[in-house]
């Protein structure tokens, strides 16, 4: 059996230390910015979240759920939010707490599971943000879940996902139309032979999963949550992106009783 999650911390670990795209912090301009109310920050590759989305930012207990890597969570520590930041990867958390050291911010890092909020009490939150993360799990109701437990009633859950359109194609050539290889949902527990996925382990790759948009949309509404914003984005060097959007996002509120 595969251990996708000692696999998939690990991989993250490396991409950490090697300056994977979202795990480069911010600098000290962006966050002097940040201190002066000029900040944005992402749920998927490019759009900035439409600032409409978030409460007042003072004082707001924001939990970073899944995105490490000194930036959403340094940004918004600079804007005022009391922020905790989760991931499973100890070298992600290691570049938010450089970043709140570096510039005096004060910011809690904890390491854990996306699907298990059990350090955290009922209605601890004000504000989720949870970027494009839960690829990397193969059930994402509990994270639905959990997220609703943990906020606050009128709190919102801020995601970003993957078009699971994305997951049909393999080995996109530039220029070359797509050829359709994978059913979905898509597993690379499954998906892939076992020579494919031993390949991709040793190349230091997370093991990824699809999810329907039945998962991710209608999952949210199955926990309790009321969708009230979306939008649409792409990975502009993603050879997919010429034909779709290759990512998604949503504003979600837990009702107030």
């Amino acid at each position: 059996m595969v251990d996708f999650r000692a696999h998939n911390r690990e991989s993250w670990n490396r991409r950490a230390a090697a300056g994977d795209q979202w795990s480069q912090p911010v600098s000290a301009e962006v966050i002097a910015a940040a201190r002066q109310n000029q900040w944005h920050i992402v749920l998927t590759p490019t759009r900035p979240i439409p600032h409409s989305w978030f409460p007042p930012l003072a004082g707001c207990r924001v939990l970073c759920l899944a995105s490490g890597g000194g930036q959403q969570g340094p940004v918004l520590a600079a804007a005022g939010a009391t922020v905790t930041v989760l991931d499973f990867s100890p070298q992600q958390l290691a570049h938010d707490r450089f970043v709140a050291e570096r510039d005096g911010l004060s910011l809690t890092t904890i390491e854990g599971d996306m699907t298990n909020l059990s350090p955290f009490a009922d209605d601890s939150f004000d504000l989720i943000v949870h970027p494009v993360a839960n690829t990397y799990v193969p059930n994402i109701r509990p994270v639905w879940a959990e997220a609703y437990r943990v906020l606050q009633p009128g709190g919102a859950l801020l995601s970003g996902f993957i078009n699971p359109a994305n997951f049909i194609f393999d080995d996109i050539q530039p220029g070359q139309p797509p050829q359709a290889r994978f059913t979905l949902p898509y597993s690379e527990l499954t998906s892939l032979n076992d020579t494919e996925r031993q390949q991709l382990m040793a190349e230091g790759y997370a093991l990824q999963f699809s999810h329907t948009l039945t998962e991710q949309i209608a999952g949210q509404l199955d926990a309790g949550f009321l969708i009230t914003g979306f939008y649409e984005d792409s990975q502009p060097t993603h050879p997919l992106s010429a034909y779709m959007p290759t990512h998604m996002a949503t504003r979600a509120l837990k009702p107030i009783q």
